[in-house]
C-alpha cells in the first residue's frame, strides 16, 4: 500500500511564496517519478513540474523560473517551490507517484493566489 500526504498549501498575495511538501510511505521502488500537477475549478487537471529519483525536472512552461521541483530519495518526499506566484496558479495541487507500472496521487492541496 503507497501513500501519499501532502502539506504546504494555503493562501498568499500575488507575488509571494510557498513550499509544498509531499511524503511518499509504502512498497516504493527506487526507480520512480514524483511530481505535480494542479487543477483550477472548471478545467482539467495539468502536469506542473516532475522530478525522477535521478533528479531528472520537468516543468509545464507555465512555471519554468518560478517553481522548483526537488526531492530527498532517502525520505522518498518531494518538495515543490513556488516563488513570484500569481492568481493564475490557484488551485488545488496534487502530488503524484509513478512507482514502477502503478500511478498514485496525493488528496490535494489548495494554494489560493490573492491579486
Amino acid at each position: 500500500q503507497v501513500q501519499l500526504v501532502e502539506s504546504g498549501g494555503g493562501w498568499v498575495q500575488a507575488g509571494g511564496s510557498l513550499r509544498l511538501s509531499c511524503a511518499a510511505s509504502g512498497s516504493i521502488f527506487r526507480l520512480n517519478v514524483m511530481g505535480w500537477y494542479r487543477q483550477a475549478p472548471g478545467k482539467q487537471r495539468n502536469m506542473v513540474a516532475t522530478i525522477t529519483n535521478g533528479g531528472t525536472t520537468n516543468y509545464a512552461d507555465s512555471v519554468k523560473g518560478r517553481f522548483t521541483i526537488s526531492r530527498d530519495n532517502a525520505k522518498n518526499t518531494a518538495y515543490l517551490q513556488m516563488n513570484s506566484l500569481k492568481p493564475e496558479d490557484t488551485a488545488v495541487y496534487y502530488c503524484y507517484l509513478r512507482n514502477w507500472a502503478d500511478n498514485y496521487w496525493g488528496q490535494g492541496t489548495q494554494v489560493t493566489v490573492s491579486s
